[in-house]
């Protein structure tokens, strides 16, 4: 909306500043940082008194988590009406790859909310069934890989650490993209097993590819670092600020001991749109490595029931990976702050991928 009443404006004046990405990324990552911290208290209180009992905990999950029962969920609402609001406010929206970006988002969430909603109501962790979740977020992932293709032009997937070295997947394209976006929703989903754990790691994680899709949209930097040009991708890098900022604020009050959990509304919606990122910026390969502790974590869940059916033996004590480390002695402090800390040299490395080429 502001860039529309900028650009109505010619950019001129103070309407100026309007016009560089980088500093509608800064503000749109305090805008729903703000938004965040304000609406938090009275977003809880109402979670609260409509949930009663709070999100169903697990009766097979450690025995430290039964003292989290009448923790309310569903917090990723706030996360999500903090960073529309703010995308509203700050995006150039006439982007078809925001749209597709931005669906993403909203599709999971939806997706995650229904899921949460039958488990408050059933008072169960079953929620919606799996399958009826994976055919829906398909849908979702489909319709936006078609976008993405149609704006980008590029059925390729760029390999990192090398110049010019591409896998053209033609039209299996579609349903690797379509993969890259559920993958990611699900691990992110996974991931959100203890206090603070999955959110930081987001936000690093979209801290990260900030600075890539920037880097991508611009051709300058595109062609001196010998990465994929995606025109318009840096509209994108403000997405990634916003989610920055209301994931921030949303760990203001997921930090251990939470007063809510962002619960599948918000993980699947979130990490539904750092693989949409991925996917637009052309850095798919990369969300693997950026991400490489969300895929840790839906790995150790696939080798743990893979094994189990066949040979009825754990490789993990549980599943995933967070609970396991728990059960060796670890308090959940431990494992979260080490967990980011991994995350963090993830994206190190990640970003190293730019330039060693």
């Amino acid at each position: 909306m502001l860039y529309l009443i900028a650009q109505y404006l010619q950019f001129e004046g103070l309407a100026n500043l309007i016009r560089y990405q980088s500093f509608r990324a800064g503000a749109a990552l305090m805008t729903a940082l703000v938004i965040g911290l304000v609406i938090g208290p009275r977003f809880i209180n109402m979670l609260r008194l409509r949930q009663g009992k709070g999100q169903p905990i697990r009766e097979d999950g450690p025995q430290s988590h039964f003292a989290k029962r009448g923790t309310p969920t569903m917090g990723g609402l706030m996360i999500l009406i903090a960073l529309v609001i703010s995308m509203i406010l700050w995006m150039d929206l006439s982007s078809p790859l925001v749209w597709a970006c931005l669906a993403v988002t909203g599709g999971f969430g939806l997706i995650g909310f229904l899921d949460d909603y039958d488990k408050v109501k059933k008072r169960s962790t079953a929620g919606v069934s799996g399958r009826v979740r994976l055919l829906a977020e398909f849908a979702v992932a489909g319709v936006a890989a078609w976008i993405i293709v149609g704006q980008v032009g590029s059925t390729d997937v760029y390999v990192p650490f090398f110049s010019d070295r591409v896998i053209p997947l033609g039209p299996v394209y579609y349903v690797f993209a379509a993969l890259v976006m559920v993958g990611a929703g699900n691990a992110v989903n996974l991931t959100d097993g203890l206090d603070g754990l999955a959110t930081m790691p987001v936000v690093i994680a979209a801290g990260t590819f900030a600075i890539i899709a920037y880097l991508a949209g611009r051709a300058d930097f595109s062609s001196y670092l010998g990465i994929p040009h995606v025109p318009r991708a840096g509209e994108l890098a403000i997405l990634c600020a916003g989610i920055m900022g209301a994931c921030l604020a949303f760990l203001w009050f997921n930090a251990p001991p939470a007063a809510v959990f962002m619960g599948d509304t918000g993980s699947l919606a979130l990490g539904g749109a750092l693989g949409a990122i991925a996917v637009a910026a052309h850095h798919e390969i990369v969300l693997a490595i950026v991400g490489g502790l969300f895929v840790a974590e839906a790995l150790s869940v696939i080798i743990q029931v893979a094994v189990y059916k066949r040979t009825g033996k754990r490789v993990f004590k549980m599943a995933p990976i967070h609970h396991h480390f728990e059960q060796l002695g670890w308090k959940e402090s431990t494992v979260v702050v080490r967990f980011w800390i991994v995350a963090i040299i993830l994206a190190m490395i990640g970003l190293s991928t730019l330039k060693l080429r």
